[in-house]
């Protein structure tokens, strides 16, 4: 999988599109990443020991990750990442600016 840990995405696709966020987790046998204030639905709660009154929570849920999209550090736009090998090493690149990610 090509996005990270802790990489600012751009979301291409869906409900949130357009919106920007940080990349909380990566699941990757699913393909799907947690992004916080993303993607985020509504989950009725009965009362328990957690929260005595129960109620309505707001639950994030994973995003594919065919629709989002890393923003560079450099040039700040939202690109698609290639690799490249430098000294045994495998280097995240962006497309648009040939910087490292």
């Amino acid at each position: 999988m090509k996005i990270k840990k802790g990489d600012k995405i751009r979301v291409m696709a869906g409900k949130d599109k357009g919106r920007e966020g940080k990349v909380e987790k990566v699941y990757k046998k699913s393909n799907k990443i947690l992004i916080s204030n993303i993607n985020v639905y509504k989950r009725h709660v009965k009362k328990n020991e957690k929260m005595p009154q129960g109620g309505i929570v707001d639950v994030p849920r994973p995003l594919d990750a065919s629709k989002v999209m890393l923003i560079c550090p450099k040039c700040g736009k939202a690109t698609r990442v290639g690799f490249k090998i430098e000294k045994n090493k495998k280097l995240r690149v962006c497309k648009k600016c040939d910087s490292k990610i």
